[in-house]
């Protein structure tokens, strides 16, 4: 197989800034061992999250000069608007200022105590945004899910058995939707199936419970479904990608990811009344509903992000760019989620760091050790963001003890990803050597946001 080449050129360059372990080590122990509070220009590589942290093209750059500034009515809107419509096909488009805004909105409106949000599995944002709302998330990935080294081709399917049994019991009454994450983050990246998709969509109808889409990364889960579910090989990404919004309800999307813009999110929805309410509460949290909180420019970004980001020559060099790093950790004896995920590489800390308790953290230390040996900002997907207490404040583990390599969009070369793996590697190497962790201060209104 022939190598996959960026399909770009590179126009525009920033220095990255080298520092010494020595150094890295104290700045480190100055940041409480908190990757967030590393100041950027002391990190090497940044894989921190592949939101916002887009490399814009030229073609988005030269749209920003036409941005209209306007508060209302604004021709940039238009454009957005149409763009989002075109894949969605929904009527109703609110811009907000990221994803977590819409998220807001939303579960302001349908949340509330004794309520439950069903998901196959929600990201710390969502869950929180929830939890303030009084209601409960509910995680129901598939099995295959929850075993992060055997391969499967859609471990990021909600499991529709358990979805069945939750409804009975706690009642549809009690679900004011269920939510379909695309592509499965806090699950490893991984894909979601159209037969999964469509699966839940028909028990949601059965019990006349909305589905939403969080379509953070929908491209990315389109391309999976043409390359690995029988039917679809032949069929056009921007044609798949609209097919997954026809069985939804509504959806919501950070586009600092596969709009591959630097900020901005937006609610599309089917319902006018749920429009109409929303856009009440945009006016006092984000601005007109014809902006959102964002500028002219920023809606011009994201509607021609989005044409790029189901170009398939992009999609095949992103999606193999994963793969590439997936299995050159994997060949050396790393244990890391296979089959490769669609925005990021996902180490198993647990099996890792063996000789660190989860009650100690295994994915935060790692998170550390690929810092001070390299430069490496990583995030801790495990116990850290996930754990909650029992009532004796006794912590009750997550699941999954991973650790993030969020790649960033069009910003990284194959010299900066062997890097990685030789950082990664060598810190495996040296496992033994590294310590756990204890939490000596965390914010008391969720512990669904540590890190933050």
């Amino acid at each position: 197989m022939k190598t996959i080449i960026e399909p770009f050129r590179i126009k525009s360059v920033e220095p990255i800034y080298f520092n010494t372990k020595e150094e890295r080590t104290k700045i480190l122990k100055k940041a409480h061992y908190n990757p967030f509070l590393i100041d950027s220009n002391d990190v090497l590589i940044d894989l921190l999250t592949d939101s916002g942290t887009n490399a814009m093209s030229s073609r988005q750059w030269a749209g920003m000069m036409n941005g209209d500034e306007s508060y209302a009515g604004s021709p940039s809107y238009y454009r957005f608007k149409d763009a989002v419509q075109n894949i969605t096909g929904m009527e109703f488009i609110i811009p907000t200022h990221q994803g977590r805004a819409s998220e807001k909105i939303l579960f302001s409106l349908v949340g509330g105590k004794g309520k439950y949000f069903i998901s196959n599995t929600l990201f710390d944002t969502t869950r929180a945004n929830i939890e303030f709302s009084g209601a409960e998330g509910i995680d129901l990935v598939c099995e295959e899910g929850k075993h992060p080294a055997v391969p499967a081709p859609f471990k990021g399917n909600m499991d529709t058995v358990v979805l069945k049994k939750v409804i009975k019991e706690k009642g549809a009454e009690n679900i004011p939707m269920v939510i379909i994450t695309i592509t499965n983050n806090s699950g490893g990246g991984q894909p979601v199936s159209m037969k999964n998709i469509r699966e839940v969509s028909k028990i949601c109808k059965q019990h006349k419970i909305p589905l939403f889409i969080d379509c953070c990364r929908f491209a990315e889960n389109a391309y999976f479904i043409k390359l690995r579910e029988k039917g679809y090989g032949k069929k056009q990404v921007i044609d798949i990608a609209r097919e997954m919004f026809t069985y939804a309800d509504g959806a919501t999307m950070s586009a600092k990811k596969d709009a591959i813009a630097n900020i901005g999110g937006f609610l599309a929805l089917r319902s006018k009344l749920l429009a109409q309410e929303a856009r009440n509460l945009l006016i006092i949290t984000e601005g007109f509903p014809t902006y959102g909180g964002l500028a002219g420019r920023d809606l011009e970004a994201i509607a021609i992000g989005l044409e790029e980001v189901v170009d398939e020559s992009y999609l095949q060099y992103r999606i193999r760019s994963i793969e590439y790093l997936t299995e050159k950790l994997h060949n050396a004896g790393v244990p890391v989620m296979r089959p490769a995920g669609g925005h990021a590489v996902y180490l198993d800390a647990k099996e890792f760091l063996k000789h660190i308790p989860v009650d100690q953290y295994p994915g935060q230390a790692m998170c550390c050790a690929l810092y001070e040996e390299g430069g490496i900002r990583a995030v801790e997907i495990g116990s850290l963001m996930f754990g909650k207490y029992d009532e004796k404040g006794k912590l009750i583990p997550s699941k999954l003890e991973l650790v993030r390599l969020a790649i960033p969009r069009r910003v990284y070369t194959q010299s900066h990803i062997d890097y990685v793996a030789e950082v990664i590697i060598e810190v495996f190497k040296n496992r033994k050597k590294y310590k756990g962790l204890v939490i000596t201060e965390e914010a008391k209104l969720f512990d669904t946001l540590r890190q933050n």
